[in-house]
């Protein structure tokens, strides 16, 4: 995909994409590096897009490892079906805050490792709590979850944009979430690695 076609995606519906340009490949890469793909039988990607980090993970997966994909733009979805031939990745077409129930569907006790290239910043507390509270109940004790937020990140809240606190937010989550800034991406992120899924039921923000 083009980055002229990315940037009328990203024009046409930011909130669902939440980003200008496609990650950067050290974006990916420090997304990634986490995460305990060596020995992964189940691998989820929240938000595929363009599949930057899609193909990133299929070449660091095990072979008989599992890679399930959730992207909801229609754009991204046909061009993820045509440029990705992998039989290990399954796309769905599903919403985050249904991964719990998408992955349970399809047999899936526990997955190993997720990446999300979600704009958090842009979803309703409600969408919020229901992505990682359900992700954390899927999450094995041994896996590791990352977000990335851009430096700029902010947030619209009752009626009022201010700084997006995505740490604090995680932490209801996670009990270990550490950090590191990837200065060459457009613009600057965020990587979040988190760690120690806190099990228990809903969105522990309610």
């Amino acid at each position: 995909m083009s980055l002229k076609t990315f940037t009328h995606e990203a024009r046409a519906d930011f909130k669902t994409v939440g980003a200008v340009a496609p990650s950067s490949p050290v974006l990916r890469d420090a997304m990634i590096r986490p995460l305990p793909l060596e020995y992964a039988r189940v691998v989820v990607e929240v938000g595929c897009g363009t599949g930057v980090m899609t193909q990133g993970l299929l070449k660091r997966m095990p072979a008989g490892a599992k890679l399930l994909g959730f992207e909801i733009n229609p754009r991204f979805l046909e061009h993820l079906k045509s440029s990705v031939k992998d039989s290990r990745m399954e796309l769905i077409e599903a919403g985050a805050e249904n991964l719990r129930e998408e992955v349970q569907r399809r047999g899936f006790k526990e997955v190993d490792a997720a990446l999300s290239s979600l704009p958090l910043a842009f979803m309703t507390e409600e969408q919020r709590g229901k992505f990682l509270g359900g992700l954390t109940e899927v999450l094995s004790q041994d896996g590791v979850f990352t977000q990335f937020r851009y430096l700029t990140g902010v947030q619209l809240k009752n009626g009022r944009f201010e700084i997006f606190r995505l740490k604090e937010v995680l932490l209801r989550y996670f009990s270990s979430v550490k950090y590191s800034i990837v200065w060459r991406n457009l613009p600057p992120a965020f990587v979040f690695a988190c760690r120690g899924p806190l099990k228990g039921g809903k969105s522990k923000s309610s």
